[in-house]
């Protein structure tokens, strides 16, 4: 049986941390501070979104953490200068591992990408960086109108990868998604690029944990 791949996208593939600069202009010295809180509550938002069965798309999720993340700094954000952030947001910068790990991956593994972002939103910032050609298809939660961790995302995926007889294996730097995901029964390799992140204690542990994507290929091995 060939093992296939599912790589989250944000935060293990882009970084959303990249509009740190972008936003010097808007917030200076606290540019690091209003760009972790608008990551923070775009996945709060999308998590009781989710919760609340009032779906929304993870752009406007997106939209409405950087609202909040700008209120809460006192910071002015006018229409034209929000558009133009969310429009950056579409081309974050990929991690300088992601590429290569990809490239070394390909023929090996079925590879896909797996994300509560809409398909033309991982379209754009996977071809932005060159790693939408690594990919044979890409898998979106839109379809479902739910986002991850809903155990139906992580089955869906199964499904749309074509991996119901065979492995199915989440590669994702958020500790969350890697905690849904083996809840849901599949394999999950977390990508810890922070050695200061803590697991939850919930028992429910990752299949193999890296801290960079270049060691990928060998974990792939000894699963």
């Amino acid at each position: 049986m060939t093992m296939r791949l599912a790589f989250d996208v944000y935060g293990t593939l882009v970084d959303p941390m990249g509009m740190s600069e972008l936003l010097r202009q808007d917030a200076g010295d606290q540019a690091g501070a209003v760009a972790a809180l608008w990551r923070e509550k775009q996945l709060e938002f999308s998590f009781r979104k989710g919760l609340m069965k009032l779906y929304e798309d993870f752009g406007v999720c997106t939209r409405q953490a950087l609202r909040f993340a700008m209120a809460s700094h006192k910071l002015p954000l006018s229409d034209q200068r929000e558009n133009e952030l969310l429009m950056a947001y579409l081309s974050l910068p990929a991690f300088d591992d992601a590429l290569p790990a990809l490239q070394s991956l390909k023929g090996q593994y079925p590879l896909f990408a797996f994300s509560n972002g809409t398909y033309p939103a991982l379209e754009k910032v996977l071809g932005h960086n060159g790693l939408l050609a690594q990919f044979e298809g890409l898998v979106s939660v839109d379809d479902l109108k739910t986002f991850k961790p809903d155990p139906a995302v992580y089955t869906y995926a199964r499904r749309a990868t074509g991996a119901w007889d065979e492995p199915l294996c989440l590669v994702s730097s958020n500790a969350w998604d890697v905690i849904g995901a083996r809840a849901a029964g599949l394999l999950a390799v977390w990508v810890r690029r922070d050695p200061e992140k803590v697991l939850e204690d919930w028992g429910i542990e990752p299949s193999a944990v890296i801290s960079s994507l270049s060691e990928l290929p060998e974990t792939l091995e000894n699963l």
